[in-house]
């Protein structure tokens, strides 16, 4: 894998209208994990790609009717069998956080990139996940001379009470040892 232009090469890549510039793309130093699936721990289909490029048909489920005034992107999503989908290139910030926080830092969209895993805070991930995972975050640490491991959080790290994903079915420990090579893949 290797990044151009801001985008994987060779990943399939939407761009979403939800995103703008950085205040400064040089400031980019924290990846930040969610989980999303729509309807609600259902994995099938393509509504999360709709909702984040704007299309979605708010009429085709209940659910859809309370995340119809949202604008919402993510840099990435990785489906359940480990495939990665680019809705905005790394350099432009993506609305993936909200209001959020990290180490006294307010608006962590303005220096993170948003990983959003196809799941639920109660629903173990697919090891295909963690690997697609574990390679991208050690792409972006390569690229990224601010990022590090240890600047890797969930949603909830940056926006608690507000945010619970990747939630307690998120193996960190497992991802941690992925990404520093201490497993074989």
């Amino acid at each position: 894998m290797r990044i151009e232009a801001g985008l994987i090469r060779n990943i399939s890549y939407h761009l979403s209208p939800h995103h703008n510039e950085r205040p400064d793309e040089r400031d980019i130093s924290l990846a930040v994990v969610h989980n999303i699936s729509l309807p609600p721990g259902q994995f099938t289909g393509d509504a999360v790609q709709q909702f984040f490029l704007n299309k979605l048909n708010f009429d085709a489920h209940p659910y859809y009717q309370t995340i119809k005034d949202l604008t919402v992107s993510a840099h990435l999503l990785i489906r359940r069998d480990g495939r990665l989908i680019q809705f905005v290139p790394f350099h432009l910030r993506a609305w993936h956080a909200g209001v959020s926080e990290f180490q006294g830092r307010a608006d962590c969209n303005d220096f993170s990139i948003g990983i959003e895993l196809e799941g639920c805070d109660d629903l173990p991930f697919e090891s295909s996940q963690y690997q697609s995972l574990a390679n991208v975050l050690r792409l972006l640490i390569e690229h990224y001379p601010k990022m590090t491991k240890e600047r890797v959080v969930g949603h909830s790290d940056i926006a608690p009470g507000r945010k619970t994903d990747p939630g307690p079915a998120f193996d960190w420990n497992y991802l941690t040892q992925l990404i520093s090579g201490e497993l074989c893949t």
